[in-house]
């Protein structure tokens, strides 16, 4: 026959045993109260020290970010600055250019000026200077011409009068006022 196990052999496992359950309730109370005096006061510093570590680098890191915002909020605010200053300076060579330009404009205009009138004064002195030749040339044909018609050499105080007489005939003033 078959060899059944005894219930003394197996029951150890089985069957409750209260002198076993007792010392292993004393056991897991003594060992729950070694773990709670010793070990769980690390575990708990340990952890709160872990805690405390991530909230600092939480912190540490929040500071470093709003720096950061801080730092990009002074870059743009001088790159603003920077672009203002650019577009004063430009503003200000544009309008130097126009100053330049109207100073350079006036400047020509006035040397024009200045020259017209220095041509107008020079063809005035040509004018005269050619009327009083003109006048000379006068006297002269009209000299010559008397002496021609009357056939006979006249003083120099007749040939004055003749010349102012004929001088007087004509009218330079029309020519004078004609080239102005």
């Amino acid at each position: 026959m078959a060899h059944l196990p005894t219930a003394s052999s197996s029951s150890f496992l089985i069957t409750p045993n209260v002198g076993l359950m007792i010392w292993t309730l004393v056991v897991f109370i003594i060992s729950l109260y070694i773990l709670r005096r010793a070990v769980f006061p690390r575990i708990a510093k340990v952890l709160d020290d872990r805690a405390h570590a991530i909230d600092d680098s939480i912190d540490e890191a929040q500071r470093i970010r709003d720096e950061a915002e801080k730092l990009l909020a002074d870059y743009r605010e001088r790159l603003n600055e920077a672009r203002g200053q650019a577009d004063e300076i430009v503003t200000r060579a544009q309008r130097a250019a126009e100053v330049h330009e109207r100073e350079a404009r006036d400047a020509a205009t006035a040397k024009r000026e200045e020259m017209l009138e220095q041509t107008r004064r020079d063809i005035e002195a040509e004018t005269r200077k050619a009327i009083q030749e003109l006048r000379r040339e006068v006297a002269d044909l009209t000299v010559m011409a008397t002496e021609r018609v009357t056939r006979k050499v006249l003083t120099p105080d007749d040939q004055r009068r003749l010349v102012q007489e004929a001088i007087s005939e004509l009218d330079f003033t029309a020519l004078a006022s004609s080239e102005n």
